[in-house]
């Protein structure tokens, strides 16, 4: 069967779906029928026929999301599957109608909204058991349905869900078979086990599927985003073909009889990110996503663009174009005492809540005194809603006179501003900069804000290092340097240390200068995560906690995830016997912490819990100057 597009129509069809910018696809449809009250015991196949005013509405508001290609509504639209609701003699018509749908939302939003986006046929999973596998009877159940599908014009296939390796070298051979001039995605699903449900591993699975005539390989489905990404990054190992990948929402939970997916849009757009690290250029969603989710994940998908974009155009610059910053040491203060090898320390202050900031600046100006570097200013940390991180930082550096380290996160800004933010900061002297994701506003008291994410830390450094060298997201000189001292944060505590020491090093190259850790309470896996990182080091400021109660601790063991010795639980427990007795011993902790890591980084940032500047003094009491002492011992102290 041929096609009626002319060769060049399907060069660029190819080149936009499988070439390195990546591409948005679409989420779920079975979620979405089910959401609007369609019972899980119907044929969704079928409502390409009874319901199809149902179907393309949702088709639109997947592409109204972002999705630049929608797949038909025919995962289980083969003589197979419909032979369980009476339906095999159907196979034409229900496909047909579904292109037919699809390309309709299509061609809708190309009129209205100049959106253009592909459509690709959906062949999904035949149900058989391994002992009706026969090899025949597959070929043909998917070449009837590839037939109707390739007739009624769909741009490609895509072969998904797979859990029988033999299932999609069938769907491969129909499809060569009836429209061999269309490309095929090919995408698997993993159990726990990291394989497919009959045995084989991604990375056979990648060999076997490029084999038989597949354009892309992928993971879809599964259990969530984390063994998508793992699939994905095995998958690489083995192959040069594109990668998609199109995970569920994580797994359900049965809220009040309904099955619930609880992974929200901005973790899906988290995931979008990291994909697209492991060089995954087909991002989609699976089984409990939504437009919502498809609309997070497109922030991600444009913002690497942009940033893939901008890269491009950086390369092609004049060199007159671009200007080379100051150096490290003539930047701020901290810089030069980094750029020394001196050790650094500084103290974080949360701005206020309110509109007054008046204990942030006493405590600013106590910590001064005793000798502190530098104060670090969190941006509206755990999604609280308290003064901007910018504000206090011009208070506390004009009025306290001492320098700041201002965390600025991509949750609240896009693009556009963040560049003029960068600006700004640059034009006020505030010159130190911690590059942080942000945390989700789920974690926050007003969960349904929303969140933007267009770069995450990884971007955002490279952003503030090309505004370093003068060129705007666009590569577009902006006249002078920034100037900023550039900071990432880093986390030895986290479970998957081979990812954190990856993301590590894209920061380092992202143009990272020195890094700011996590509270550390292992010291052993602050050393483990030093020795990673040999190979790319940059200076390293420990993160210490004060801790003020078990209860405390067990927040942050529980509630935030840092890995809490029960050794230190043990001993925040004996002294659990008066709030005064619980913040000594924090605070003996923390100092036991400096001292032994002190050797191993070249500073300590402090934290200082529930406003306790002078808990923060006491941990640093062994490396301020010696003229401290009179100062923390002042009756007129902070506390």
């Amino acid at each position: 069967m041929q096609d009626s597009r002319t060769n060049e129509a399907q060069t660029q069809l190819r080149e936009r779906i499988f070439g390195s910018s990546p591409i948005l696809c679409d989420g779920a449809m079975g979620t979405m029928f089910y959401a609007r009250g369609v019972f899980i015991n119907r044929c969704f196949d079928e409502l390409n026929l009874s319901e199809p005013q149902l179907v393309r509405e949702l088709h639109e508001e997947y592409l109204m999301a972002g999705a630049e290609m929608i797949e038909t509504n025919t995962f289980g639209a083969n003589a197979i599957r419909l032979k369980r609701f009476g339906l095999e003699h159907k196979v034409e018509e229900i496909n047909t109608a579904a292109v037919a749908l699809a390309r309709a939302a299509v061609e809708g939003m190309r009129e209205k909204h100049a959106h253009h986006a592909f459509v690709a046929g959906a062949l999904g999973s035949l149900g058989l058991c391994e002992e009706d596998r026969d090899a025949n009877t597959m070929v043909e159940a998917y070449v009837m349905q590839a037939t109707a599908l390739a007739a009624a014009g769909v741009d490609l296939f895509v072969v998904e869900t797979v859990t029988s390796l033999a299932e999609a070298e069938a769907a491969l051979k129909a499809v060569a078979t009836v429209a061999a001039h269309l490309p095929v995605i090919a995408m698997v699903t993993v159990t726990d086990t990291g394989n497919i449900a009959d045995g084989t591993s991604p990375e056979d699975a990648a060999r076997r599927l490029q084999a038989a005539g597949a354009s892309a390989l992928g993971c879809n489905c599964s259990g969530g985003p984390q063994l998508v990404l793992a699939t994905v990054e095995r998958m690489r190992r083995v192959t040069e073909l594109p990668l998609a990948a199109m995970p569920n929402a994580g797994m359900p939970s049965c809220v009040d009889g309904r099955s619930i997916y609880m992974t929200s849009p901005e973790y899906l757009a988290s995931f979008a990110r990291k994909a697209m690290r492991l060089g995954a250029t087909i991002i989609g969603g699976c089984c409990g996503t939504t437009p919502q989710h498809i609309k997070a994940m497109r922030s991600s998908v444009k913002a690497i663009q942009a940033q893939a974009e901008g890269v491009a155009q950086a390369k092609v610059a004049s060199a007159a174009s671009q200007i080379m910053p100051p150096s490290l040491a003539e930047r701020s203060t901290l810089g030069a005492r980094i750029a020394a090898g001196e050790f650094v320390t500084m103290v974080e202050i949360v701005p206020p809540k309110g509109l007054n900031p008046a204990k942030e600046l006493a405590g600013a100006r106590m910590l001064k005194e005793l000798g502190v570097h530098a104060i670090n200013v969190p941006d509206s940390p755990r999604a609280s809603a308290r003064m901007s991180a910018g504000s206090l930082c011009l208070h506390i550096q004009q009025q306290v006179g001492i320098e700041t380290v201002i965390h600025y996160t991509c949750r609240d800004r896009n693009l556009l501003g963040i560049q003029s933010d960068l600006m700004g900061l640059s034009s006020l002297g505030i010159l130190n900069i911690l590059c942080l994701t942000g945390d989700p506003p789920k974690m926050g008291s007003y969960p349904d804000a929303t969140a933007v994410f267009d770069v995450d830390a990884v971007g955002l450094t490279h952003i503030v290092r090309d505004m370093n060298h003068g060129l705007d997201i666009g590569a577009n000189t902006i006249g002078s340097s920034t100037g900023f001292v550039i900071a990432v944060a880093a986390n030895p505590g986290v479970p998957d240390i081979d990812a954190e020491v990856r993301r590590f090093a894209a920061k380092v190259e992202a143009g990272a200068e020195f890094a700011i850790t996590q509270p550390v309470f292992d010291l052993h896996l602050l050393e483990q995560f030093l020795r990673r990182i040999e190979g790319f080091r940059i200076p390293v400021v420990a993160g210490i906690w004060p801790l003020t109660s078990v209860k405390n601790a067990e927040f942050m063991k529980n509630d935030l995830k840092v890995r809490m010795p029960d050794d230190i639980l043990q001993r925040m427990g004996s002294a659990a016997g008066s709030p005064e007795q619980s913040r000594a011993e924090g605070v003996r902790i923390a100092q036991e912490m400096l001292s032994e890591a002190r050797h191993m980084v070249q500073g300590v940032q402090v934290s200082a819990p529930f406003a306790r500047y002078s808990a923060a003094a006491e941990v640093l009491a062994d490396v301020l100057p010696p003229s401290a002492e009179a100062v923390r011992e002042s009756p007129n102290a902070i506390v």
